[in-house]
């Protein structure tokens, strides 16, 4: 593996006391008049897509807490080290009674690192006898920390989980660059690992999906093409299959927005994020068919609503009071933060959607 430069590490913006830390805060920057542009509102009504309703709640997405072992760059959950926020049994038992009384047939986990949740094992269980399908967003970095965690690859495996990983290059020196020193090598032996399981290999039924967001202020290039890069240098380089890369634009918000007004881009990406607006993006947007639920149980349309803390549109806004008919009538909370879903192809936990 080749050497890395060690570079300070990054703290939260909640550890750092930051102006940031506070989620109003944000909203009240993204909202400025001077600063925003187009509104996202005016521009829905400009295509008649005013208001976004919910379309399904096919898809719980369960945050099961902020902590991590990195502290990247850009992330927009401002997970780390010292964020202590973890979802209790208590409610991820609520969470259970939810997939057991609605039509929810996905459960999408992931945090910070959701495998440092200590219910992550019993939970994986519970939903395996409920026959749901499983997502397990990783870091990839968690499955080689420590011996603890390095029989999760194998528990995914015996439990048929779907891993979508972070990877935004095949560089050493870009991932590191986002993400902290050596991340790229552990990334890699974890890659390698899973290969080794089945995981990527085709016909081997056990999915594995990368993610790709920018390093910059810019919109994710063609997924597809960028695909192929991937697979071309991941298979020669490290002798790495998988099945197939998520794009994921970068949502103006927490440390991705900290990074934005550090580098003086905030408007500059604004702009972009504006001019590229989709409507055909906009009708397949992830909230329609999405609920996020924090690690304390409350309700979002998305798990971006979910770290501006805007709750679901109703009165019932706990998983403990979850009323399918309700969330189904509701409208999807808005803001200038959505345009980074809507601009270009699109953007989704599962990659593009045009």
């Amino acid at each position: 593996m080749i050497e890395t430069q060690k570079k300070e590490k990054l703290k939260s913006l909640k550890r750092r006391k930051s102006y940031l830390s506070e989620a109003k805060n944000q909203i009240v920057l993204l909202e400025k008049d001077q600063l925003v542009g187009t509104r996202f509102v005016d521009k829905l009504k400009e295509h008649n897509q005013f208001p976004l309703k919910a379309r399904t709640t096919n898809i719980l997405q369960l945050n099961l807490g902020y902590m991590c072992d990195l502290t990247c760059e850009h992330c927009h959950v401002d997970a780390g080290p010292d964020r202590k926020e973890i979802m209790t049994k208590e409610t991820l038992e609520q969470v259970l009674n939810v997939v057991d009384k609605t039509d929810v047939h996905t459960v999408d986990l992931t945090g910070g690192a959701p495998e440092m949740n200590p219910h992550f094992l019993w939970l994986v269980e519970e939903l395996t006898k409920r026959n749901v399908k499983t997502i397990v967003r990783s870091n990839l970095t968690i499955l080689v920390s420590n011996k603890r965690y390095r029989k999760y690859p194998e528990f995914f495996k015996e439990h048929n989980i779907e891993v979508i990983a972070s990877m935004p290059c095949y560089t050493q020196d870009n991932v590191d660059k986002q993400r902290g020193d050596g991340v790229f090598n552990k990334s890699i032996e974890s890659l390698i690992i899973l290969n080794k399981l089945g995981y990527g290999i085709e016909g081997s039924g056990l999915n594995l999906h990368l993610v790709f967001n920018p390093g910059g202020a810019s919109l994710p290039p063609e997924q597809s093409a960028l695909e192929q890069d991937y697979k071309v240098r991941l298979k020669a380089d490290w002798d790495i299959e998988f099945n197939s890369l998520y794009t994921i634009t970068n949502l103006p918000i927490s440390r991705y927005l900290d990074f934005l007004l550090a580098a003086n881009k905030y408007e500059s990406y604004m702009e972009t994020l504006i001019n590229a607006y989709n409507p055909v993006a906009a009708e397949n947007v992830m909230c329609k068919d999405t609920i996020s639920v924090d690690w304390e149980g409350y309700l979002y349309d998305c798990d971006f609503n979910q770290m501006l803390q805007l709750k679901v549109q109703g009165k019932r806004q706990h998983v403990s009071e979850f009323d399918q008919d309700e969330l189904l009538k509701r409208n999807i909370m808005i803001g200038q933060h959505c345009y980074g879903c809507t601009a270009g192809a699109g953007s989704s936990c599962q990659g593009t959607t045009t």
